[in-house]
């Protein structure tokens, strides 16, 4: 289900949970229960149709891996809009850039089973458009000089366009993720937040984190996009809405609106 035309051939109900999987939980929600977070990023099907483009490679469009680095001076020229996945070393990180580059299978994201591989600063290049960086996770087997690789690429990369910022679907919110919430909000570096390994946790579980990670968000930070994206690298849920995202925030979609 990694093309969006595979997708589409699905009945509506399944459709939408792969497409829009935070939708389908409204359902379950009690009357009353305030949805509009659910919705301020809600694109039509041409948008993520035309966002698929950007993450599908060919001759015309090639996406590479660039390079690694873990001082500033090692990283490439901020030439293009730029956009970092981070996260607790065991969150899927790495896992999820490589579903969003499953239409590009030439390109090798490595992924561990053990937790905390990535140690570098990983750079790909998307064609003319973008750079997406995997950066190191934090926490369990951070890299000993984490603190000072991220916060100098944050402080000093002026053409970061967003972070995204993995939570643990499973288990919602750590210490370690308030931590990393506070060096966002300190240096105002607009951000979001991605729940992962949905494919993973029950219905009433998903819905709990879902709830108190929206909560938290809305009475703690300033920086982050109130709307929570969810995804499973496994079964492709959320990944085609977070590539239309990715594509918007990094001004490739202009025209992206929610309806």
């Amino acid at each position: 289900l990694a093309a969006l035309s595979q997708v589409l051939r699905l009945e509506l109900s399944r459709r939408t949970g792969i497409l829009f999987p935070l939708q389908k939980l409204e359902r379950y929600l009690a009357p009353g229960t305030d949805t509009a977070r659910f919705h301020l990023f809600q694109p039509e099907l041409a948008a993520l149709q035309r966002a698929e483009t950007f993450f599908r490679s060919d001759q015309g469009h090639p996406i590479d891996y660039v390079s690694s680095a873990v001082r500033m001076d090692h990283a490439p020229p901020p030439a293009l809009p730029e956009v970092c996945f981070i996260g607790r070393s065991n969150v899927g990180k790495s896992s999820l850039i490589r579903a969003l580059f499953s239409l590009a299978p030439e390109v090798e994201v490595r992924v561990s089973k053990t937790p905390g591989h990535t140690k570098k600063m990983n750079f790909f290049k998307v064609g003319k458009y973008f750079t997406l960086v995997d950066m190191p996770g934090y926490g369990y087997r951070a890299p000993q000089d984490f603190v000072e690789m991220v916060e100098a690429y944050l402080q000093e990369r002026h053409n970061l366009k967003r972070t995204f910022l993995l939570v643990d679907g499973v288990i919602g919110l750590q210490k370690t993720d308030h931590v990393a919430v506070e060096m966002l909000e300190e240096f105002g570096i607009p951000y979001v937040m991605v729940l992962t390994k949905i494919d993973r946790v029950s219905r009433g579980v998903l819905l709990k984190n879902v709830l108190g990670v929206q909560e938290f968000v809305k009475e703690n930070t300033q920086g982050c996009f109130p709307q929570l994206f969810l995804v499973s690298s496994v079964e492709f849920w959320g990944v085609h809405l977070l590539r239309c995202f990715v594509a918007h925030v990094t001004g490739n979609l202009p025209a992206v609106e929610a309806t």
